[in-house]
């Protein structure tokens, strides 16, 4: 890739997070278009490692989200993981595991947002 298409990839995103779970990471990238508006870029990454390959390829997805859509994305998303909920009852997670986490001591709203996980973050 070029060094300036990479610049200009750079500059498209203005806040990232990623969301490790288990052989996959999530990537929720906030971009901006070339109208300045911001939109939801999810991607799935999944590591594959087929057999006869030296190193692990990564099976990637994406789904672009934008802010007209937010709401309905939302609602649409708390209705499915409470009928989830309903179904299974209590739902054990997976503990989040960081480089982070195991440096640095978390902060109490890190904390928080941990106990209620995915979960609870749309309540």
């Amino acid at each position: 890739m070029e060094k300036n298409q990479e610049e200009r990839r750079e500059q498209e995103i203005v806040y990232s997070r990623s969301v490790k779970a288990g052989k996959r990471i999530y990537y929720l990238d906030v971009r901006k278009a070339r109208n300045a508006d911001l939109y939801l870029c999810i991607t799935e990454s999944k590591r594959r490692q087929s057999e006869g390959e030296e190193a692990p390829s990564f099976e990637k997805h994406k789904v672009f989200l934008y802010k007209e859509d937010f709401a309905h994305f939302t609602e649409g998303l708390q209705d499915v993981i409470a009928y989830v909920q309903s179904q299974l009852g209590t739902i054990e997670e997976r503990p989040a595991w960081t480089p982070e986490a195991q440096e640095e001591p978390a902060e109490p709203a890190a904390e928080e947002n941990k106990k209620k996980g995915l979960f609870g973050i749309f309540k």
